[in-house]
């Protein structure tokens, strides 16, 4: 299987030279050629074997085909478990439980194997560039800090994370760097493409990134879709009324609501997919039947989301006839600050949990959608652990949240960082100088 651009301007591509470049040379994102199908519907095992067998047709041409079982065994070493909360059946999809307490974890971590595993012993250094909203760069950061080889670069918009986020954006040195710009997501994710689609930049340095545009971030989310629906299909399949598990993803630049998308083309039981946005509403607006509109991001509480222009709109774009196709396929609602503090406060007698504030958006879906008289089951995904929110999350429940013991131990160390200008220039000419 090749690998093409969104764009079209860029030759079919093997999956080994995607993932090394992150970005496709015209600017676009590297997608399959076409996406795989299941004929029969895979038996439930663990998630590293569920990743392994959903992985293995886009890694046929691959150099690491043989090896990936034992590359998803190492990326995927804890689990996505599917918990009940009170209500109609509904659960909550918890994705907070790898070393940095968000979904990112799992696609960070096989990304880091897999870009290792094809790199040469005499290969220049690799400068991993991520642009982050508050949980990439403490999950790029994590998976790449000491491995030979890496150097990683975060940028991230100063002031718009929590004090926690960005204690982990900034607590590993060595082999990382962690500048805060001062701007906006939006702001970091240009200038990171920027680099990225700088063809004399990236003759003079071996440069790639680890966003949510890379194809080694998006494949690697599909395979906890992929478990978990197979999962909730070996518990509910043969009832007479099953449509598949159906989905309410928070989401901000599209990444894992795109990896749902997939799982769900590819044949695995997965019914409806609903996006929850926060106030930054550019997906809510177009699939309501306005244009899409990219805008200023605006700083909001569940801000993992403040995206104005999300990137992986593109691939959705790609994969659909037209805008009425899209629209079909998915649907979206906003959620906005006093709601998602709201959301919050009554979590836990509503629905059982204590939720992180984009965690909260989803749960507002549900609510919404049960008012509106839907009564089937939905797993809303859960894409942070609510202690990197202490600051919002524990006035609004009146008590301390326990912090889990791998981000314990990142806020244990040390904070480094510097501060860089909202400049494209400016973050070549650091850069350069690494």
């Amino acid at each position: 299987m090749k690998f093409v651009s969104t764009r079209g301007d860029t030759p079919a591509t093997a999956i080994d030279d995607a993932l090394i470049a992150g970005l496709a040379p015209d600017g676009g994102l590297y997608v399959p050629e076409r996406i795989p199908a299941f004929a029969n519907i895979p038996a439930v095992t663990t998630l590293a074997d569920t990743a392994a067998q959903v992985l293995a047709p886009y890694f046929v041409e691959s150099r690491l085909r043989d090896v990936l079982p034992a590359l998803c065994a190492r990326a995927y070493d804890f689990d996505a478990p599917l918990v009940a909360m009170r209500g109609a059946g509904d659960s909550l999809l918890e994705l907070f439980h790898g070393p940095t307490a968000a979904f990112k974890d799992y696609a960070a971590r096989f990304l880091a194997e897999a870009l290792g595993g094809l790199r040469a012993d005499d290969a220049p250094i690799t400068t991993i560039l991520v642009a982050t909203s508050g949980d990439t760069g403490a999950a790029v950061a994590g998976a790449f800090h000491r491995r030979p080889g890496f150097e990683v670069v975060i940028l991230y918009p100063d002031g718009r994370v929590s004090p926690r986020q960005a204690h982990g954006l900034e607590c590993w040195g060595d082999n990382v760097r962690t500048f805060r710009v001062a701007g906006s997501f939006d702001d970091c994710q240009r200038m990171a493409k920027a680099a990225l689609s700088d063809r004399d930049l990236r003759e003079r340095m071996a440069l790639t990134s680890a966003n949510s545009i890379s194809l080694g971030r998006l494949l690697p989310q599909v395979a906890y879709y992929a478990h978990t629906a197979l999962r909730f299909h070996a518990q509910h399949g043969e009832a007479p009324d099953f449509e598949g598990l159906n989905l309410i993803v928070p989401t901000g630049n599209l990444g894992n609501a795109a990896a749902a998308f997939v799982a769900k083309r590819m044949g695995l039981p997965i019914g409806d997919i609903v996006l929850a946005s926060n106030a930054n509403d550019v997906l809510p607006r177009y699939f309501t039947g306005g244009d899409y509109a990219p805008e200023a991001t605006k700083a909001t509480l569940a801000n993992a989301m403040d995206v104005g222009a999300p990137s992986n709109f593109e691939r959705l774009r790609y994969w659909h006839e037209d805008d009425t196709a899209l629209r079909a396929s998915l649907s979206a609602h906003a959620v906005d600050d006093a709601t998602i503090r709201a959301t919050i406060s009554t979590a836990a007698e509503r629905h059982g949990i204590v939720p992180c504030p984009h965690t909260a958006c989803g749960l507002h879906v549900l609510e919404t959608l049960r008012a509106h008289g839907d009564t089937r089951p939905w797993t809303v995904v859960a894409t942070a652990h609510p202690a990197k929110f202490d600051s919002i999350v524990e006035p609004l429940v009146g008590h301390a949240i326990e912090v889990p013991p791998a981000l314990a131990v990142c806020l244990s160390r040390p904070a480094y960082g510097e501060t860089l200008a909202a400049d494209d220039a400016l973050l070549r000419g650091r850069l350069l100088r690494l």
